[in-house]
This record gives C-alpha cells, structure tokens and sequence, in this order.
C-alpha cells in the first residue's frame, strides 16, 4: 500500500504573482487580410451615416456647450465679486 500511495500523490505547484501580466498574443491574428478601408460600402452610404450621427448628436452637443458656457459665466461672476 505504500507503493500506490507514492505513485498517486501529485506534486503541489505553488504559483507566485510578481505583479506581471502573462497574455498569449499567439492566435490573435489568424492569417486575416485587412484592407485599407474598414468596409466595402459606396462612399455615399458612409457620408449619410456620418451626418446622420452628426445630426443626431448636435442637440446634445448645444446643451453640454451651453451648460459650460453657463458654468463658466457663474465662476466669473463669484471671483469678480471675491
């Protein structure tokens, strides 16, 4: 019975952290081809995607200025006074 139990008992691996990080980059370009451009779209279609985003986000872009515009206006006047 000492025999088997010597043949069964696994070495302990104690790992320790020195704060590194270990990433295997191996497999993350698999032989992909990238082309110069990122799609295959007319270039119609990318400009009326592109003012339709700068459509949607030019109210928002107006409030967040205005909102800077305001802050702004309110220290000036609070260290003017100070």
């Amino acid at each position: 019975m000492a025999e088997k139990d010597k043949k069964k008992k696994k070495e302990k691996i104690t790992y320790i952290d020195d704060g590194r990080t270990i990433a295997d980059m191996s497999g993350l370009y698999q032989n992909r081809k990238f082309s110069s451009r990122g799609t295959t779209s007319p270039v119609s279609e990318i400009w009326k995607t592109y003012w339709n985003a700068v459509k949607m986000m030019f109210k928002p872009m107006l409030v967040v200025m205005g909102c800077i515009v305001v802050l702004y206006l309110v220290m000036y006047v609070l260290f003017k006074i100070m």
